[in-house]
């Protein structure tokens, strides 16, 4: 558990408040070990939730805001969706290669980047709620502000994550820190989600009867300027509201991630005792079995959530009805999505993550067909928004929790390399975020294909057709064919402890023969 828990670090948690080496008056290197502080670990949790509050809202939200508030058309809007995720994508390996280049300064060599790009993308977050003056510049505008958030949040969110490894060689501290800022992160979710929802659900989106759009086909423009016009302003400024007070908590917790997290230059020593090249270990990553069957699995399962992520608000207003409460269904996957993620990570200590995997991703595949072959119900819509929510916690903890076996398994096979920990995470990211660009792109231009009507209060039947083919059967066969994947993944219970048996006695024997040789050198 110890490896397992130190690769999740590297590419996803980070915290501080640590340990002091001193020497003493022979001049050799006498570690005086200190604990991090449940303050230290509070403020290095803290550092997760800007990207999980940011991350839900967009994904929730941002579909419907540039369809029907915005108005953008629905080919443009897939446009702006796809390459903004897929942007997103490429800029992860990106910065992080920059990252490893940087100097250390006296904040350390993370912390700059985190602290520099924070007022810069609040700023972008914030414009990208904003309806600008002229409609002609729409698509370069959205464009612009959504690829130009998701570089600065990746500047702030890639030295995050890196930042656990630069803060103890104990990894004891190393994996406390990582439980605080889970925590912290799925709190961070349901806490964009209720902002997001709440805020703009207290405005009413004005929308087009049926027999006003037929009439004015061929004089929108006019149309939209003389009716609802005082419904959509208030629905604008709602979503300027949320905007605000999001960016506020995003500059909030970098400022408390700062003030109370010391980057410490003494941790990253056995981290560079041995240099490698990035493209020579990112071959000996794409080559490893276990690694490409873990990811492949999980870009299915992930896709699945992806698209029901960025269509279900669609789905529950114009598909299900559910036009002025769709927000507080949204809420209910968030919640239980927050309460179960301790429920999952009991689940997989006690029966295995790849049985977790099975029964918690597919655990919201019957009520997915449920509220797609039912009408409109309030019961099983709310059933299937808690079941959902079951599955969302499984797949936002099992690829952290799975690919550190991978790691191990790794480290095993490869001994003699190094420093590859962080091209597992990146490259996973990479692949799921440009998927997800990709699946968004599609589901937006299918609803072009299948007519949607910019604010209508209804839409066709294609449309309903389309979003139930989004948030169901798609996910459902996505999720299917991930778990079939899922058979080939060959690192079980057994294997995963045999390997970390081996891992720790190699470690071991390595701390030892490390302490010879400094106590050799200092008698010298």
């Amino acid at each position: 558990m110890a490896k397992e828990k130190e690769a999740e670090s590297a590419s996803s948690t980070g915290l501080l408040q640590p340990e002091m080496g001193d020497r003493d008056e022979t001049g050799s290197s006498k570690v005086q070990k200190r604990k991090l502080s449940v303050l230290s670990k509070v403020c290095y949790a803290v550092g997760g939730a800007p990207y999980q509050i940011t991350g839900c809202a967009i994904g929730f939200f941002l579909q419907i805001y540039l369809l029907d508030v915005a108005q953008v058309d629905p080919f443009y809007a897939s446009i702006i969706l796809f390459v903004g995720r897929a942007w997103d994508a490429i800029t992860d390996p990106m910065v992080g290669f920059f990252i490893s280049k940087s100097s250390w300064t006296c904040f350390g060599r993370l912390m700059p980047w985190i602290i520099c790009s924070t007022p810069f993308a609040v700023v972008s977050y914030f414009l990208l709620w904003l309806v600008p003056g002229v409609s002609s510049g729409q698509v370069i505008w959205y464009l612009f502000f959504y690829c130009l958030f998701q570089s600065l949040v990746t500047c702030f969110h890639v030295p995050y994550s890196a930042l656990t490894m630069f803060i103890s060689t104990e990894q004891s501290e190393r994996d406390s820190a990582t439980a605080y800022r889970m925590t912290v992160e799925v709190l961070g979710s349901l806490l964009g989600t209720a902002i997001q929802g709440q805020i703009v659900g207290q405005a009413d989106t004005p929308c087009i009867p049926d027999i006003l759009l037929v009439g004015a086909e061929n004089c929108t423009g006019q149309l939209n300027s003389t009716h609802g016009d005082s419904s959509l302003t208030d629905t604008r400024h709602a979503y300027l509201i949320a905007a605000g007070v999001i960016s506020s908590i995003y500059v909030l917790c970098a400022v408390i991630l700062f003030l109370g997290v010391r980057e410490k230059p003494d941790c990253t020593k056995l981290l560079s005792d041995q240099p490698v090249s990035f493209f020579q270990g990112l071959k000996l990553v794409m080559n490893h079995g276990p690694y490409i069957k873990l990811i492949t699995g999980f870009l299915f399962t992930s896709l699945a959530f992806m698209l029901l992520e960025g269509n279900f608000a669609l789905f529950l207003t114009y598909t299900l009805g559910f036009r002025s409460n769709f927000h507080h269904i949204l809420l209910v996957i968030m919640l239980s999505a927050t309460l179960t993620i301790p429920c999952w990570q009991w689940f997989l200590t006690r029966f295995g993550k790849k049985t977790a995997v099975y029964v918690g991703i597919s655990s919201a595949i019957p009520f997915l067909i449920l509220v797609v072959l039912l009408e409109s119900n309030v019961i099983i819509t709310y059933s299937a928004a808690v079941a959902a929510g079951i599955s969302v916690a499984a797949a936002f903890l099992l690829p952290w929790s799975m690919l550190p076996d991978v790691i191990d398994d790794f480290l095993l096979k490869h001994p003699e390399s190094r420093g590859h920990e962080p091209i597992f995470f990146s490259f996973y990211v990479f692949f799921t975020k440009f998927a997800s660009g990709v699946s968004l792109g599609i589901s937006t231009l299918s609803l072009d294909f299948a007519g949607y009507k910019t604010r209508g209060c209804s839409q066709p039947p294609t449309v309903d057709f389309t979003l139930k083919m989004l948030v169901a059967v798609a996910p459902v066969t996505l999720i299917l064919l991930g778990l079939l994947l899922f058979k080939l993944y060959p690192i079980n219970e057994t294997v995963r402890k045999k390997n970390k048996k081996a891992l720790q006695a190699l470690r071991n024997s390595g701390s030892d023969s490390e302490t010879d040789s400094t106590e050799s050198a200092s008698n010298v």
